[in-house]
């Protein structure tokens, strides 16, 4: 099919519609600005797959080329820019076929905006890719038998929680996030992935922000919609005047902001105007969130991970949540459990936990530990029935080695990075543990990122 004639859209001249501000505005920066060590001759390629970072994967005389915003069955005529992964990188100069995987973007700025890679292809395809993901991801560690489930997806503008990034350009502000492979912002008008609520805020928020921004000057502004309302932090690189303080404390009335807090040169977060507590409630706890904590991008996805790990659990008097944040599992899992020990490196998440604690006589404990440099130890480990851990996206290394010498007859594994899970999970196999499934979970719609709740159990248990 010709050039655009089903989609009527091209990643080449998309730019932030309505903005008025063009490239001052983040129009994207095209790979022509970089001075490639690659033969900028044009190709024809056949698109033949998704890569994992959401570009479409061609094949030039053995070599990749991956080429951003295709899809299976595209040709593609276009141009070698960077050497990336033992092949090269290539902008789209025109179309020659369409693939049939290929459907309109829903959001005006696709193609410029950096957080989505893959609004252009249809559904089934992308909830395959999402999955063979993680298929993928076990397959390079040799686990390529374990079941994974099917795909369980957050719905658009289900997304609660996002950093927009901020600038004084001029008169204006631009507000939205980064363009895509680039440090210039996109002013965002519109966003189909986050909560209606925070998108709603953009155009207060940027008078706002003119009013406390020099020229040129920059910011990240932190939004959560919480159960009390929105829950916002202003990363600003300097300290709050008393200027600052009124206009916040008055901009948060006017717009009904449960709470606002200013983070400074120090990275101490200082709440500003704090109208109502912000708590959210898991397991019958209502938990006072510290300013800025992290959560799980949407409700959806915590839920379906929370099911998971209490499903795997539901017979162990004791268990352990490492990497425990604000208790999103450990409250939970008292429920069924006896005692919870959740165990977190951050202060604040640890005295949130312990604020909450209180309403289960004993049976939920917290400690403050860095499990990167302390990993609970073997002896620790074993008077546990099972295990929880959530690490980051590095993963849980040392924490993995413990587990696997420990024994421990239940693990239970959440992550958001297949490729750091698998290799803690083939830790933890070649120790004796069996992976008894994996699910995907999807909370970052059109991205290349996705979630997993790994289950382990001993062989013969």
């Amino acid at each position: 099919m010709a050039c655009g004639c089903s989609t009527g859209w091209s990643p080449l001249i998309t730019k932030a519609k309505g903005t008025g501000r063009g490239r001052r505005g983040g129009e994207r920066r095209t790979s022509r600005r970089q001075t490639p060590a690659v033969d900028p001759r044009p190709l024809v390629v056949d698109i033949r797959s998704i890569g994992a970072g959401g570009d479409g994967v061609a094949d030039d005389d053995g070599r990749p080329v991956y080429v951003p915003y295709t899809v299976p069955g595209d040709r593609v005529e276009v141009r070698p820019v960077a050497s990336v992964a033992g092949g090269v990188r290539a902008d789209i100069l025109s179309f020659e076929a369409e693939g049939p995987h290929r459907v309109p973007p829903p959001c005006r700025h696709f193609g410029t905006c950096g957080g989505c890679a893959l609004q252009h292809l249809d559904d089934t395809v992308y909830v395959d890719w999402k999955r063979g993901r993680v298929v993928e991801a076990l397959a390079r560690q040799g686990l390529g038998e374990v079941p994974v489930g099917a795909v369980v997806r957050s719905p658009a503008s289900a997304r609660r929680r996002a950093t927009f990034a901020a600038r004084r350009i001029g008169r204006d502000v631009v507000l939205g996030f980064n363009a895509a492979k680039s440090h210039l912002i996109l002013d965002l008008a519109e966003c189909p992935v986050l909560r209606p609520a925070l998108v709603a805020l953009l155009p207060s928020l940027r008078d706002l922000l003119r009013t406390m921004l020099e020229a040129m000057a920059a910011a990240d502004v932190v939004v959560t919609e919480t159960a009390a309302g929105v829950d916002l932090v202003f990363v600003m690189g300097r300290e709050a005047g008393l200027d600052d303080r009124e206009r916040l404390a008055g901009w948060a009335a006017e717009n009904d902001v449960a709470r606002v807090s200013w983070q400074g040169a120090e990275d101490v977060v200082e709440p500003i105007a704090a109208r109502r507590p912000v708590t959210l409630s898991w397991g019958g706890a209502d938990v006072a969130i510290p300013a800025g904590a992290f959560l799980q991008a949407t409700a959806e996805g915590e839920a379906a991970i929370v099911e998971r790990v209490l499903a795997a659990t539901s017979e162990a008097a004791r268990v352990a949540d490492l990497y425990a944040g604000c208790g999103t599992i450990a409250f939970p899992l008292a429920a069924s459990a006896k005692t919870v020990h959740a165990v977190e490196g951050e202060a604040g998440l640890v005295a949130a936990i312990e604020r909450s604690a209180g309403a289960f006589s004993g049976r939920v404990s917290a400690e403050q530990r860095d499990l990167v440099a302390r990993p609970l130890t073997v002896p620790e480990l074993r008077r546990f029935d099972a295990v929880v851990f959530d690490p980051p996206r590095a993963g849980a290394a040392p924490q993995a080695r413990m587990l696997a010498e420990a024994g421990v007859p239940t693990v239970v594994g959440v992550s958001c990075n297949p490729a750091t899970f698998a290799r803690d999970a083939r830790t933890l196999v070649d120790s004796g543990y069996r992976l008894r499934e994996v699910t995907p979970i999807d909370q970052f719609l059109w991205s290349p990122h996705v979630e997993l709740v790994g289950v382990f159990s001993r062989d013969g248990s």
